[in-house]
């Protein structure tokens, strides 16, 4: 039988509080963003690898400090006088995608010394410590490197459940009863391989016209792992 073409329109990740559930892997982390207050000189770096949850996490804070939200990537010094208000807060995403991109970095180093003169909140989200972001910018290195951080854990197995759940109802995606249950142990700990994989199960469901089966999530779950452990071998 031909493979079905299939359209990516999207989907809705649901990112409320609500959705998001707390186990020891990140009740930390929950904690410490809670409490915007304490943080040394007002701000705060969300750390986490790839599909680790920081977008939900920083999405939950940015909506109850009505923060005002922007990829680092795409920051100007012009951008950063207009997120930096008196008493507000800003989200900046992906902080370390800045890093070799001259003009990203001048406009992190000026929303760094606003947030400061405003009182403004600053949230940054990225997948390594500023040490291995390749900054250019030293006076932007040595501000990054003194940050406070807050860094989310592997998540534990309630945690894989819980996230493996939320991504099947995301797609719409009715997965067989104890399919779930038989993933987790199967499966590194690891939120972005889980998101990886449950796009692929909606992908190929729609491609093949297949049910969504046991046999189906385990050789692509072999398929997904075994590209990320030769993506992460030395050469």
């Amino acid at each position: 039988m031909p493979r079905q073409l299939t359209l990516d329109l999207g989907h809705r990740p649901a990112l409320g509080r609500d959705d998001y559930l707390v186990t020891p892997a990140n009740a930390l982390v929950m904690a410490a963003l809670d409490m915007p207050d304490a943080w040394p000189q007002g701000r705060m770096l969300l750390l986490g690898p790839e599909g680790a949850g920081k977008t939900h996490l920083a999405s939950i804070w940015a909506a109850e400090t009505d923060a005002i939200w922007q990829e680092a990537s795409a920051l100007t010094p012009e951008k950063a006088d207009r997120l930096a208000v008196e008493n507000g807060a800003v989200v900046v995403e992906n902080a370390d995608l800045a890093a070799g991109l001259g003009a990203a970095e001048q406009a992190m180093f000026h929303l760094w010394n606003l947030c400061a003169a405003r009182s403004c909140w600053l949230l940054l989200t990225a997948r390594l410590p500023p040490r291995d972001w390749g900054l250019s910018l030293p006076d932007l290195r040595s501000r990054m490197s003194a940050m406070a951080v807050t860094r989310i854990q592997p998540p534990d197995e309630t945690l894989l459940t819980a996230v493996l759940v939320k991504l099947f109802a995301d797609r719409q995606l009715v997965a067989p009863a104890g399919l779930i249950e038989w993933l987790v142990p199967r499966m590194d700990r690891d939120l972005g391989l889980a998101r990886h994989l449950v796009a692929a199960l909606d992908t190929e469901t729609m491609a093949e016209r297949r049910g969504l089966t046991r046999t189906l999530a385990g050789d692509l779950l072999a398929k997904l792992s075994a590209e990320r452990d030769a993506t992460d071998t030395p050469d």
